[in-house]
């Protein structure tokens, strides 16, 4: 379902008409040991946006990651080359800004994280985005850059930065979401945009 242009707007894509950015996947996860989009990403849209509400884990201090597959194989085991930074304020008003060298990846295959360290409390979740350019591409890596924030287990707001490519000149069909342990709850939506 298309959305309309105010819609479109509030979604950070402004200036598209009505068609450009629709609507693909809206599920809420209860339990969840994974959250895999297997359908809906083509080369019809050049870029696609996965928004995720209201994480919130059953284990404590775990990280929320994706992963990817190209076309064809399985595993969830892409090439990632990958940065990130944070900045926090703890409920004590100590504040940081900095690189966080445990959340990146150079060539590695693992899952990226995309908000660490996140507490399973009833009060402790998290939210963001993350942004996928031209995964259909079979000629160029593709590009990607997250932005979440979450309320860490050690009382804490993480506000996390996150950014690389998946170095593959397949064609991506497949995302996954997790925890680095353990299960999840919340809401993944994903949009097309053109």
């Amino acid at each position: 379902m298309p959305l309309g242009a105010h819609k479109a707007a509030i979604m950070g894509v402004a200036g598209v008409s009505t068609g450009d950015v629709v609507l693909l996947h809206d599920t809420d996860y209860s339990n969840a040991s994974t959250a895999s989009i297997t359908s809906g990403i083509t080369s019809t849209y050049g870029e696609y946006i996965f928004r995720f509400y209201n994480i919130n884990p059953a284990t404590d201090n775990v990280d929320f990651t994706f992963q990817a597959n190209v076309v064809g194989e399985s595993g969830y085991n892409e090439t990632i080359t990958s940065t990130s930074f944070r900045a926090y304020h703890t409920e004590a008003d100590a504040t940081l800004l900095g690189y966080r060298a445990g959340s990146d990846q150079a060539e590695g295959t693992g899952y990226q994280v995309i908000q660490y360290g996140q507490g399973n409390g009833g009060d402790e979740s998290s939210a963001g985005e993350l942004h996928l350019f031209n995964p259909a591409s079979t000629t160029y890596v593709k590009h990607f850059y997250a932005r979440s924030s979450g309320y860490y287990y050690g009382d804490q707001i993480n506000d996390m930065y996150t950014a690389g490519y998946i170095n593959v000149t397949g064609a991506i069909d497949d995302i996954q979401f997790a925890m680095s342990s353990g299960n999840f709850d919340g809401t993944i939506k994903m949009w097309g945009v053109k």
